[in-house]
């Protein structure tokens, strides 16, 4: 769906008297609750008849999955999700309610690329990678089409970064339409390989153990694919991050209103203006696009009583 802006009435934190305005574009809003459904779409809905005969598989901590099997159901074909068997439950009953089949794996996403991988070739199952794909990425680049349809005027868009996709489709969208558009990166502080690749002008890869510290689970890839490494190079200004209370109080925030509920990984763009804004361009019309609203009401009832503790 054609998701709204949403003027979020945030200011950063001390500097309510700059006026700075930051609208959220709520991709939590999607069937699926998060924006992964427009690559996901288009790339399956691209495949020529004789491919989507034979099903399709990807590999998901979560939210593409559910994309996946969205979509594939839509089109009335198979879908294998392989996922990490540390996935929010949320996620993967949700992939498995949208007739999904499910694969479990270890924590790290480059074994989930490879099980999915041997699967294709035992199964001749068509791959629908989650972000390293030219179709996946032009549809994340809707929203920023779509953001700057709503929004002419916008100044500067924070986007989340986990393996890359989202942010290059955007990035892309935005830049070539408007140049002047500041498109900044924000993610995990203990995942930030994607700020490492940019600064050092080639692919960083993090450990399995060192990106599942960060508690955005979407946000948990090892490295960017190799396409969306070349489209942030050329697009994307800068990548920020974020510390872990910087996720959990924005998450908390954005659960103040029913429309903005927020993942984890679907906070983190909210958390940089509020938490960071010294390190953001000094724009006074800004865009976080909040990427999912799946959180398990149980981490969202934790982070709640851990912010507010019973008085005994």
């Amino acid at each position: 769906m054609r998701t709204p802006l949403i003027d979020s009435g945030f200011a950063p934190e001390g500097l309510a008297q700059e006026n700075r305005k930051l609208y959220l574009k709520p991709e939590n809003l999607q069937p699926i609750g998060a924006f992964k459904l427009r690559g996901a779409y288009n790339k399956i809905a691209s495949l020529p008849r004789e491919e989507r005969k034979r099903g399709v598989i990807s590999y998901s901590s979560g939210n593409h999955g559910q994309g996946v099997a969205y979509a594939a159901r839509a089109l009335g074909i198979k879908a294998v999700i392989v996922m990490p068997d540390n996935a929010p439950v949320i996620k993967r009953e949700a992939t498995a309610a949208l007739g999904a089949e499910i694969v479990l794996v270890g924590p790290g996403s480059e074994e989930r690329m490879l099980r999915a991988q041997e699967l294709s070739q035992q199964y001749g199952y068509v791959i629908v990678p989650p972000y390293n794909d030219e179709k996946i990425i032009a549809g994340q680049g809707t929203m920023g089409l779509e953001i700057l349809e709503d929004l002419p005027d916008v100044e500067s868009v924070l986007v989340p970064v986990g393996g890359g996709g989202m942010i290059s489709g955007v990035a892309t969208a935005l830049k070539r339409s408007k140049p002047a558009v500041n498109v900044i990166g924000v993610e995990p502080e203990v995942a930030a390989d994607a700020q490492a690749s940019l600064r050092h002008g080639k692919i960083e890869q993090f450990s399995a153990e060192q990106v599942s510290q960060t508690l955005a689970d979407g946000l948990r890839t090892q490295s960017i694919g190799h396409i969306n490494f070349a489209h942030m190079r050329q697009y994307v200004d800068d990548i920020v991050t974020v510390s872990e209370d910087d996720i959990r109080r924005a998450v908390l925030r954005l659960a103040e209103h029913p429309r903005t509920l927020a993942e984890p990984s679907g906070a983190v763009a909210a958390a940089a203006f509020l938490f960071h804004s010294a390190q953001l361009p000094k724009t006074k019309i800004n865009v976080a696009i909040l990427s999912g609203g799946n959180i398990d009401p149980r981490m969202l009832e934790q982070l709640r009583q851990a912010a507010h503790p019973a008085v005994r």
